[in-house]
């Protein structure tokens, strides 16, 4: 196998471990696990970025350096809306206190959204992967 060959089973990989964490956060959504569900939601979005990183070759270590390399290389030049970004941003944030904050309990609301947006995310970082102008 090539190394391109490899690269893009490794990212068809990332898409798919993507896909499986947006099927868990809805399960654990549906069950009142809020707290897995931002889980999850937020990985499916850690997920779909480590496809533009591995489909450049980049090496990053920390979720910190995947999405600054995110917010620099695709963002920031215009091809990935900043909305993304915020989201991003926003459900990096609620993880943190989801999975490491004392007593912290996030509203259906927050969960629901949070979901629906890695959802969204997910699904731009397939059609950008996907686009026979990336291939």
């Amino acid at each position: 196998m090539s190394s391109d060959q490899k690269t893009h089973h490794l990212c068809r990989y990332r898409l798919e471990q993507a896909e499986e964490a947006m099927s868990e956060a809805d399960l654990l959504l549906n069950a009142g696990h809020f707290r897995g569900a931002i889980n999850r939601a937020y990985y499916a979005m850690f997920y779909a970025i480590q496809v533009l990183v591995v489909k450049n070759k980049v090496k990053v270590s920390k979720h910190s350096g995947v999405i600054s390399y995110f917010d620099r290389e695709f963002v920031k030049p215009g091809i990935i809306d900043k909305e993304y970004s915020k989201w991003l941003h926003r459900l990096f944030d609620l993880r943190q206190d989801a999975d490491y904050g004392d007593m912290f309990e996030p509203s259906d609301d927050q969960c629901r959204q949070a979901v629906e947006q890695a959802r969204q995310f997910v699904h731009r970082i397939r059609n950008y992967f996907e686009s026979p102008s990336n291939s």
